[in-house]
């Protein structure tokens, strides 16, 4: 089988922490082109791997012709590349969030069932051991209905994991469109979404800058959530947890609780109200300092090899911002958002 050929655009951290280095390492892969608008950045890379080197994406596309393209641009980008990579006719791997509104979103759906190729949304946190494990044991039912839960995921923040630190377009909004809700809050309600198979009924949103300065996108927000199901939970992101990351969630249920990720050995316990305790160690969550595979770019290329539309889709990637997006809504109104 010829291979599948692919360009990456956006060549900063997300790019060379896990995307390349994933696509590098699987043999049904080969890299025709880097795009960066800091063209040296996707020279050194097109050295690397025998590709070519842009600095425009639409050049790219024309030029090259790529079956398939990551796009790890900042935010205000990612709708624009995808929908033209798709109208170039390759398939498309798009970072999270996927879009800055649910119109952009809708759009590069569109533009992808239009061309007849793939998109995908690089929800990582779906794919991680222990989240596949902890989705198991919900689904067996020994822990009866989700009631209540609490999902967090904080860090210090980008300065410390963007390619240009303080510089980095994540502190400046018409790039980033939001701070910490587009960098890890929306991988959380993707996440709740697919741990309890339930949509986002409802949404409040409490966002705003608490400490990082000469920046006016978010650096915390507390959201409150009520499931279809009438589970009830809060979601956190953070750029503040200066002690170190925490990508935790934990359900209360009619017959114990479920931890994820509160424990440094056991990824997931379990404790039954008949005193019954279950402790998993599955496998890591990735985490900034400590990188584990993704999963993300295998499932993407084996999409493409095996003619099988992705699980994490772009109709996925959407009902996830969509949450985001309510959040910001009713911070902005004051009200509760109903989706």
């Amino acid at each position: 089988m010829s291979k599948v050929r692919v360009a990456v655009v956006g060549n900063g951290a997300i790019a060379i922490r896990r995307h390349i280095p994933e696509y590098a390492v699987n043999p049904n892969v080969e890299f025709v082109a880097f795009v960066d608008p800091v063209i040296e950045r996707a020279q050194e890379l097109a050295e690397k791997y025998g590709a070519k080197a842009f600095a425009s994406y639409e050049e790219m596309l024309s030029e090259v012709k790529p079956d398939a393209v990551s796009v790890c641009t900042p935010n205000y980008l990612h709708a624009p590349v995808t929908i033209a990579a798709a109208n170039a006719g390759a398939h498309v791997l798009v970072e999270k969030p996927m879009a800055s509104t649910d119109e952009e979103a809708a759009a590069m759906i569109e533009a992808a069932s239009k061309n007849g190729v793939y998109l995908m949304v690089g929800h990582n946190q779906r794919l991680m051991p222990p989240h596949v494990k902890a989705k198991e044991i919900l689904k067996n039912g020994s822990l009866g209905r989700v009631l209540t839960f609490r999902t967090s995921f904080g860090h210090p923040g980008p300065e410390g994991w963007s390619v240009d630190g303080k510089g980095s377009w994540f502190f400046r909004q018409q790039e980033a469109i939001m701070g910490a809700m587009g960098d890890l809050g929306v991988h959380k309600s993707d996440l709740i979404r697919y741990l309890l198979d339930d949509e986002v009924a409802q949404v409040t949103g409490y966002i705003g800058t608490l400490d990082k300065e000469g920046t006016d996108v978010d650096d915390n927000a507390t959201c409150l959530l009520r499931m279809k199901s009438g589970a009830i939970g809060t979601l956190v992101a953070s750029w503040t947890y200066y002690k170190g990351e925490d990508n935790s969630t934990v359900f209360w249920c009619e017959n114990g609780v479920l931890k994820i990720g509160t424990d440094p050995k056991d990824q997931i316990i379990v404790e039954l109200r008949n005193g019954t305790v279950e402790r998993y160690n599955v496998g890591a969550i990735s985490t900034n300092d400590k990188q584990e595979s993704s999963g993300v770019v295998d499932a993407f290329i084996n999409s493409i090899v095996t003619k099988t539309a992705p699980s994490i889709s772009g109709e996925e990637g959407r009902k996830s911002l969509a949450v985001i997006l309510g959040a910001f809504e009713s911070q902005a109104t004051g009200k509760v958002i109903n989706l």
